[in-house]
């Protein structure tokens, strides 16, 4: 099956996953490495496959994260985990568990190099819910 995005539904789809990314920096900054935690998530989410790979891997139209606090980012970035949810689950189920692999990658990238702590592993959660409130 395929799927047809429309600009705004690939900046939905970016907005989600980098801003996943850039929760989970935010959530190990107290752990003095939030920007191992950017790349390591943001490597992951560069070598995406598939029409989501695609649409990831295309820096035209590139996030821009508003907010001044965590709170603020998880406002816009929580919400868009599940409108892309949604949205791949109309078109394409397969491409939306592929879309929830990725994120899901991309945090456990963003954590693998020693102990998360109770902070990240709040907000793993809260993302991993964001992605199956859909």
């Amino acid at each position: 099956m395929s799927i047809t995005l429309t600009d705004q539904d690939k900046l939905t789809l970016r907005t989600a996953a980098y801003g996943a990314v850039s929760l989970m920096a935010a959530a190990g900054a107290a752990g003095g490495k939030p920007h191992r935690i950017a790349t390591d998530g943001s490597i992951a989410l560069a070598s995406a496959t598939g029409p989501v790979g695609h649409v990831l891997g295309d820096k035209r139209g590139s996030v821009k994260l508003s907010g001044k606090t965590v709170a603020g980012i998880a406002d816009h970035v929580l919400p868009a985990l599940t409108g892309a949810m949604s949205l791949l689950k109309q078109q394409d189920p397969a491409e939306a568990d592929n879309f929830r692999g990725i994120v899901l990658v991309a945090i456990e990238a963003a954590t693998h190099r020693g102990e998360t702590s109770p902070t990240m592993a709040e907000m793993a959660r809260k993302i991993t819910e964001a992605l199956d409130a859909a």
